[in-house]
């Protein structure tokens, strides 16, 4: 008589624990736009929802404490003429973040600690080279203002922030028809994506070459997801010729056969893949559906184990997914989710039962800080780093507003950042004033004209705002200068 085997796994009683009431954002109009993202970004200080807006775009941006009903007249983020597809927080600054629009456009704007007091219109950075709307946008993991944007142009541009270029295109010859899902490796030397020609490509980004690409990996005409996981893997979720849901392990040298082939259920709703690099746990979440799956990836077969399900009676709209440094180690959270319903959305904290309240460092090993390891330069340049690892063993403080490094030179009448726009008190006699690098003359106004020392401060009565130059430049002419924003 065979016993059969369990195979142990520190993860296999991990449960999801909805939020009472009262820790939940209510009275809130989730976006009813049909477009296959999350729809909410979170991290340690923000979540960001995706909102019906009248004319045009918008997005709801709220300090994580402020839990309960938002108020109707809540200051909502709303620069975009066309309703909003995708909003990605920057890793490396958790008061920056970014937007795809239908308006062809994608914006970066930066929101004060504390969150709007007033409605912001106008973004730090507007980066325009789409000709269709863009569903995608994603931040370098380790690179320092480096973002990617994908379109419906079926193009891929990557952006300097820091000036505002588009300094990689990858066009229609390497993905001829929409793009589904793009993601970036754990160092950000290469990108995975999934288009719906089928086939899911592994691209080199700066070279512009496909380094690897399977055509087909689900046999179902529905979208097709695509995310890296560990030890050079993709995990894609898709649909069987049957239209069953089915979640597939990928070695990226040998994608001839999967890994590990899983089929699921016949919901019909696309399967968004959330990956732990630190736990190896992969998460499913269906638009639709209102529960989450979740798997553990190990470097033996079968390679992809399923864990269990958490079930819930209302069906979901959106997912967001909070980064590490943002869980609450003393309880044991590995991962937390803030589940969109109709009007509210409601956190739920997936945890690992234990009975010691002390650190679990099992649980928790270094994990990947807010600290960029390389500028967008040295990336371009050719350099490769992993994230600069923190650890979570006396919790996590989130900062106060990092530094944004915008161009001097970038004056082409699409930037504009005010304290009016960014819910700021204006100074009396001060609202009509040229935002700062905006506009004709504003090196000039701020003082820096001449022989002005670099490190030299401008106050100009400019109210809140403070600003010096990142570093000293030749005062030659021609010669862009940075400045750096801060919020004091």
């Amino acid at each position: 008589m065979s016993r059969q085997v369990v195979r142990s796994s520190k993860f296999r009683h991990v449960f999801g624990q909805p939020a009472k009431a009262d820790q939940c954002y209510e009275d809130v109009r989730v976006s009813q736009t049909t477009w296959d993202s999350g729809f909410c970004a979170v991290n340690p200080k923000f979540v960001a929802l995706i909102c019906e807006a009248s004319g045009g775009g918008a997005f709801l941006v709220l300090p994580l404490s402020k839990t309960g009903r938002v108020d109707k007249n809540a200051p909502m983020v709303c620069g975009h003429t066309a309703p909003v597809l995708d909003i990605a927080w920057c890793p490396h600054n958790d008061n920056v973040i970014a937007s795809g629009s239908e308006d062809c456009t994608v914006m970066v704007w930066e929101i004060p600690d504390g969150g709007l007091t007033l409605p912001l219109r106008e973004p730090v950075v507007t980066l325009e080279g789409h000709t269709k709307r863009v569903g995608i946008v994603a931040w370098h993991p380790t690179a320092q203002n480096v973002l990617l944007s994908a379109g419906c142009d079926n193009v891929i541009l990557v952006w300097d922030v820091g000036t505002g270029a588009a300094v990689l295109t990858l066009g229609s010859d390497v993905h001829p028809d929409t793009i589904y899902s793009v993601d970036w490796s754990r160092d950000g030397a290469l990108i995975c994506t999934s288009c719906r020609d089928k086939r899911v490509r592994i691209i080199e980004p700066r070279k512009g070459t496909i380094v690897a690409e399977k055509d087909r990996p689900h046999e179902g005409t529905r979208p097709v997801r695509a995310v890296f996981v560990s030890d050079g893997k993709i995990l894609t979720t898709g649909f069987s010729r049957m239209s069953e849901r089915q979640v597939a392990l990928w070695d990226t040298k040998h994608l001839e056969e999967p890994l590990s082939l899983q089929e699921l259920d016949t919901s019909s709703g696309v399967l968004l893949p959330f990956f732990d690099p630190d736990t190896n746990i992969v998460y499913l979440c269906g638009k639709g559906d209102s529960s989450i799956r979740y798997f553990e990836i190990t470097s033996e077969a079968p390679f992809l184990h399923y864990l269990s399900m958490f079930s819930s009676k209302e069906s979901q709209r959106g997912m967001g997914y909070m980064p590490k440094r943002g869980l609450e180690v003393n309880k044991c959270e590995i991962a937390r989710f803030y589940k969109l319903h109709e009007r509210r959305c409601e956190p739920i904290a997936m945890t690992v039962p234990r009975k010691s309240d002390l650190f679990q460092e099992d649980l928790y090993p270094p994990t990947a800080g807010p600290d960029a390891a390389l500028t967008a330069e040295e990336w371009l340049g050719g350099r490769d780093a992993g994230p600069l690892l923190i650890s979570l063993k006396d919790g996590y403080v989130p900062p106060k507003s990092r530094e944004l490094r915008v161009n001097r030179g970038l004056d082409t009448g699409r930037r504009r950042t005010t304290p009016e726009a960014s819910g700021c008190h204006i100074p009396a006699g001060g609202g009509d004033e040229e935002a700062p690098g905006h506009g004709a003359g504003a090196t000039e106004a701020l003082g820096y004209a001449g022989g002005d020392s670099p490190g030299q401060v401008e106050d100009q009565q400019r109210g809140r705002w403070h600003l010096t130059p990142s570093t000293p430049t030749p005062q030659a002419a021609g010669v862009d200068k940075k400045i750096i924003i801060k919020w004091l």
